[in-house]
């Protein structure tokens, strides 16, 4: 790296660490040694233990220290920071990418002019990139829409108060949960927010569903907790929560209530279900590790299955695609003659 004078400039000890994390996790990952570097005890990633430098298993809990998912998780993890909230990070440049995917996308079709990018990305595209919409999760069968959408927005206004309240209230649920748990809930309320949305018609996008998912986990946690500071915290909650509904039913703002009450209600039964604390046990990381798996697993899916239906027709061009059969239709009844076509024609 260069400076203005043309000399080089070392790397901030923040960004040192960082690349060493990163070589450390390719080298976990491919099989290297790592060359000069010498090698020291390990920790069990699932109980905390220490073991031998050369062992494959753990001793106390038996956990493979290789193909598990505790040390796949420790693996990947470590490509964000393993202490520094990896899942809201990945949230966080994931949502940032399928906003310039959408741009592009956007742009591509002629409608990425002006300032669309500001609060004017919804439309087709949006749509072909998996937003929410009722007929084609329940009538095509489209369900990997409820985990797409949430990382779709409709401009830079959108997706800015989106991540602010991500960065807000993330680390700190990711921190209390662990990464594991936390990537359950955030998905896993998100996709019940928009199936909410999908069941009253509504075209849905954004990040707030799973958002809301995690105002609900706090209020439970507060919810199950004394003290002053606690009380105080969920009154700010509940005070923000009613503010954020009495400006969606007012129209003044083009909010999707039922995403959002749909995400809070999961959220709040998810934050009375689990503990609130990181999992200590190694049959309680277990269970973590699953659920941080199954979420990511169906993340990479539900992207996948758009990738192969994003050139489908959309539901509007298969209506007018049926108005043309039925005008042709009504032309040939009307002259009295029979189409050339082999086409059906049920009026």
């Amino acid at each position: 790296m260069r400076g203005s004078q043309g000399g080089e400039l070392a790397l901030s000890y923040v960004w040192q660490r960082r690349v060493e994390r990163w070589k450390g996790m390719l080298r976990g990952i491919f099989g290297g040694d790592g060359g000069e570097q010498q090698r020291r005890p390990q920790i069990c990633p699932a109980c905390g233990s220490l073991v031998g430098i050369n062992a494959t298993r753990c001793h106390v809990c038996g956990t493979n220290l290789r193909f598990s998912l505790a040390a796949l998780s420790k693996k990947f993890s470590g490509v964000f920071g393993e202490h520094e909230a990896p899942v809201t990070s990945f949230l966080l440049i994931a949502n940032f990418v399928m906003l310039g995917v959408s741009w592009l996308a956007f742009t591509a079709a002629g409608k990425g002019g002006g300032l669309t990018i500001l609060w004017g990305l919804s439309g087709e595209p949006q749509y072909r990139l998996g937003a929410s919409l009722g007929f084609p999760i329940f009538v095509q069968n489209e369900w990997w829409r409820l985990v797409t959408a949430m990382f779709l927005h409709g401009g830079l206004i959108h997706i800015g108060f989106n991540m602010m309240a991500l960065m807000q209230f993330g680390p700190a649920i990711e921190e209390l949960y662990g990464s594991a748990r936390y990537l359950f809930i955030f998905i896993f309320t998100g996709a019940f927010g928009f199936l909410a949305s999908a069941f009253t018609g509504h075209f849905s996008l954004g990040a707030s569903g799973g958002l809301l998912g995690l105002v609900g986990v706090m209020l439970a946690v507060t919810s199950k907790r004394g003290g002053a500071y606690m009380h105080d915290l969920r009154s700010r909650l509940i005070s923000s929560v009613v503010i954020l509904f009495v400006l969606g039913f007012s129209g003044f703002m083009a909010m999707d209530n039922w995403a959002h009450g749909g995400g809070l209600l999961a959220g709040f039964v998810l934050g009375k279900i689990f503990a609130d604390r990181q999992p200590t046990t190694p049959g309680e990381k277990r269970k973590a590790y699953v659920l941080g798996w199954l979420a990511g697993i169906v993340v990479v899916a539900s992207f996948a299955l758009m990738l192969f239906h994003y050139r489908d027709p959309t539901p509007w061009q298969r209506q007018q695609g049926s108005a043309a059969h039925v005008n042709q239709c009504v032309s040939s009844v009307s002259a009295t003659r029979h189409s050339s076509r082999n086409d059906s024609c049920t009026l």
